[in-house]
């Protein structure tokens, strides 16, 4: 069974993974939780791996069904507080090169809102 903390705030929303595995055994219920809050417009996600020890090429899949729906809802999808474990997998799958990665959620906290702030200017010069 899957376990989710979730913190909202106006900018953004931190969601912290209880379990200790991410594996196939929760993956498909991570990605209909990531489909679920950004249905319900959330469109920048910090993702806070602290708990996670173990991770799986599903649990990475899973992961990148996150990122890729922050990006189409035009938002950013942050991940933090990677295990030796996990930080290791994603960097043979080479998946650093696609995901943003931060070593704590304050600093993930900060690229979100960069982020934000970015957005805005960018949307700005077009209206102008």
């Amino acid at each position: 069974m899957i376990s989710i903390e979730r913190n909202q705030k106006e900018q953004y929303t931190s969601v912290r993974l209880g379990n200790e595995k991410l594996d196939a055994t929760i993956s498909s219920d991570l990605k209909a939780y990531f489909v679920t809050i950004v249905k319900e417009g959330v469109k920048n996600i910090i993702f806070d791996m602290s708990q996670v020890r173990y991770s799986d090429s599903s649990g990475l899949s899973a992961i990148l069904v996150g990122n890729r729906l922050c990006q189409e809802a035009g938002g950013s999808f942050v991940l933090c507080t990677l295990s030796d474990h996990v930080a290791k997998l994603v960097r043979i799958s080479q998946l650093d090169t696609v995901l943003s990665i931060v070593p704590t959620v304050e600093e993930a906290v900060d690229l979100v809102m960069f982020n934000e702030i970015e957005n805005q200017l960018k949307a700005d010069s077009q209206e102008g």
